[in-house]
């Protein structure tokens, strides 16, 4: 673990990784048109990835440049496709510029050409972040949580019995409105509940180290 980084934080870094290099092993055929390009046609591809994300596709966009450099407006379509999923996972996994230049590395481009994409992420990212905010919807936010164990230890049927309970109000907020919910267990499924959760984060970390001791 990197000085100042709690595990959670670690823990995101590490799967961001796993998902960056996963997508450029989905789209390396797709991004693999771009090496030949001059730099300038490499920008404009980055600019025809952020409209992407902002209005959608543009047929007519792909046809021109399909025209200009001579290739299918599938190919163009496919490249644009590739590089805007990149830039968009990148910027929404918030992967640091480093992290962003070791994994497009994988795609065998020339250190010209890497640096142009590090650039285009660079540029865009807070663009594209906004640009997916607006997109997302829009999910209730934890913002609070409060407890209270309650137990039983006798009822008219039963004089001898003890029957814990846990009540949860889980405090939500969604558009600036408040919400709450009321939960309640047992004890007993509450741990169970909480050692999977455990579990599953160890499993995680677990496997996102080594996918990333194996793409070093």
């Amino acid at each position: 673990m990197e000085d100042g980084q709690s595990r959670p934080e670690l823990m995101r870094e590490q799967a961001a990784i796993v998902a960056i290099n996963k997508l450029i092993r989905e789209h390396r055929g797709h991004l693999a048109f771009l090496p030949p390009m001059d730099g300038a046609v490499v920008v404009e591809f980055g600019r025809i990835a952020v409209e992407f994300l902002r209005r959608g596709s543009n047929p007519k966009i792909y046809e021109s440049a399909a025209r200009k450099l001579n290739v299918s407006s599938d190919t163009i379509q496919h490249g644009v496709e590739g590089l805007t999923y990149l830039l968009a996972e990148s910027s929404k996994l918030m992967i640091s510029e480093l992290d962003f230049q070791e994994s497009i590395s994988a795609l065998g481009f020339s250190e010209e050409l890497n640096n142009l994409l590090l650039q285009l992420y660079s540029d865009n990212r807070k663009e594209i972040r906004a640009i997916l905010s607006e997109l997302a919807p829009d999910l209730p936010s934890y913002h609070n949580l409060e407890w209270r164990l309650d137990v039983q230890l006798a009822s008219r049927s039963l004089q001898q019995q003890v029957r814990p309970s846990v009540t949860m109000k889980l405090h939500l907020t969604q558009n600036g409105d408040r919400d709450t919910r009321v939960l309640q267990t047992d004890p007993a499924t509450l741990l169970h509940l909480a050692q999977q959760l455990e579990r599953a984060l160890e499993e995680m970390t677990s496997h996102c180290g080594r996918v990333v001791r194996n793409i070093k």
